[in-house]
């Protein structure tokens, strides 16, 4: 069975624990960092196996199961649906169009995500994120049958994105990596080599004020994650613990110009184009406000796999 596991802190101890029900079971150990972790305990049986340390869940406090000091890369329009409404043959695109967030803008998955004064269309993406199990230094060529060796386990991953800042600019980075902009939980799911199938058929759904936004399959995703981790691997290394986030479905807020509109637009002076981008989005009541709540969830259908729920309220910078 896969393992769920949170990092939390309780009494002013940063721990990991197994989560059974609404019981956390304090493992054997301290580890700084989710590499650390990764590293001593996934395959271990014996740290996996449950302790007699239960402690009731509302008694901890759930942290980020991926520290900061990991790295964090993000694939944009992976989805079929979403590359289609982003103006993208989904059959003709045969590469991942990778960029990075900050690690610093990595929180616990109940953060109150803060709008910064200079963004006005603040948008939300839920994805699937894999953690890293082993050390990537040289090409690899990843398939289903070794795709355990490369990942250990899946996280929920909320990319919130300033569109205003992303688009015209030019800036995933920037538009991507203000802090709180990616909550990350509260489970981090551990999976054996049986159990990687469970990749192809999780459910992801985001709901805004109790409203679905999105809603799709991984089974939808154009790049999965054996491709994914074959194309990064030939330039880029990995560790243990660092996080990709393998892109997020259709249901954003962001409206694309058609492609044929989008060389209408390239033909137009720079600021005429982005005034009429912005005047476009100011149209879009999808956009996140302040005081709206967001919720994060992906399982699979059989509940086998469940990464529990993400919470994410919306506030004003200070």
């Amino acid at each position: 069975m896969p393992v769920p596991v949170i990092r939390f802190e309780r009494r002013g101890r940063i721990r990991w624990g197994v989560v059974r029900n609404d019981k956390v079971f304090a493992m054997q150990g301290e580890y700084a960092t989710t590499e650390e972790f990764i590293r001593a305990v996934v395959g271990n049986e014996e740290l996996l196996a449950l302790g007699t340390d239960a402690i009731p869940r509302s008694e901890v406090t759930v942290l980020s199961p991926v520290t900061r000091n990991q790295q964090f890369i993000c694939l944009g329009a992976n989805y079929r649906q979403h590359m289609i409404e982003s103006g993208i043959d989904p059959d003709t695109k045969h590469y991942n169009m990778m960029f990075t967030k900050a690690p610093g803008c990595i929180v616990p998955a109940d953060t109150e995500v803060i709008k910064p004064r200079c963004v006005r269309f603040l948008d939300y993406e839920i994805e699937v994120g894999l953690v890293i199990k082993n050390d990537v230094q040289h090409k690899v060529i990843v398939s289903e049958e070794n795709l355990s060796d490369y990942v250990a386990g899946v996280v929920i991953v909320n990319d919130y994105s300033a569109r205003d800042i992303q688009i015209p600019e030019g800036q995933f980075y920037k538009g991507k990596s203000f802090r709180t902009f990616a909550p990350v939980g509260p489970i981090l799911c551990l999976l054996k080599s049986d159990e990687m199938n469970y990749l192809k058929s999780l459910q992801l759904t985001l709901t805004v004020n109790g409203e679905i936004r999105q809603s799709d399959t991984t089974a939808n995703l154009v790049h999965g994650p054996a491709e994914t981790l074959t194309e990064l691997s030939g330039v880029h290394d990995l560790a243990p613990g660092d996080l990709i986030a393998t892109g997020t479905p259709s249901g954003c807020a962001l409206s694309v110009p058609s492609p044929v509109k989008q060389r209408i637009f390239a033909l137009l002076p720079e600021a005429t184009k982005w005034r009429l981008f912005l005047k476009v989005q100011e149209r879009r009541t999808q956009y996140l406000k302040v005081g709206e709540v967001v919720e994060s969830r992906i399982r699979s259908s059989d509940g086998v796999v469940d990464l529990g729920v993400q919470r994410n309220v919306v506030v004003e910078e200070a």
